[in-house]
């Protein structure tokens, strides 16, 4: 079962999106192996639990040029922008599309797409009651980027920046918007995904988180 509509879309049920990931891998003739290569043990604590990921990546915060609907950057690296990370799973073949740009745009090959291998019931469970930690930090990040000055970023603080710094946390504020409302279906369809490795049936009730 699967119903989806605009961009912070109720989803209920599970889509895989990997069937669709390869298929568009094919298209661009690149091989799995060398475009994901992320680190499970690496990966960024905010990005949401699916099977897409972003572990170690660089700074130049590329990924929203191609997937903006899914990828944010975090501060790790002080004023500056620090990782990518995945904050919204894809739901249909056109968001899958875009993920795989988004991360072949990404210079270290830091994403990865094995997060079912890796992820259980329980650990997701244990990010969503964790939800409040991330969403403190996107609140104070989209605050501090979507300003008009920023005087503690040094040569960041420069103009030609700041349109790449408002964009970013506009990503930030479209995630607290998923977290509070949308993310929690998603992910009940994700726990009928790990349990049974298929979609669900109409007459199936979801997981609880």
């Amino acid at each position: 079962m699967f119903i989806a509509a605009g961009q912070n879309r109720a989803v209920i049920g599970y889509w895989n999106p990997l069937p669709t990931a390869q298929r568009v891998m094919e298209n661009l003739e690149e091989r799995a192996e060398q475009l994901f290569t992320g680190a499970w043990d690496q990966r960024n604590w905010r990005n949401v639990p699916g099977p897409f990921y972003a572990g170690e990546t660089d700074s130049m915060a590329t990924g929203r040029l191609n997937a903006p609907d899914h990828v944010a950057y975090d501060d790790d690296l002080g004023g500056g922008f620090g990782s990518e990370f995945i904050y919204r799973q894809p739901v249909d073949e056109d968001e899958t599309a875009a993920v795989i740009h988004g991360c072949r745009m990404e210079s270290y090959r830091g994403y990865n797409w094995d997060g079912d291998d890796h992820w259980t019931v329980e650990a997701v469970r244990d990010w969503w009651r964790d939800r409040a930690r991330v969403r403190e930090w996107a609140v104070l990040i989209a605050s501090d980027w979507g300003a008009d000055a920023h005087p503690h970023w040094g040569f960041n603080a420069d103009p030609r920046y700041l349109g790449h710094y408002h964009d970013a946390a506009q990503g930030h504020r479209d995630f607290i918007a998923y977290i509070d409302g949308g993310l929690d279906i998603y992910l009940r369809g994700y726990l009928f995904w790990l349990e049974h490795r298929r979609e669900s049936r109409d007459d199936e009730a979801l997981p609880h988180l």
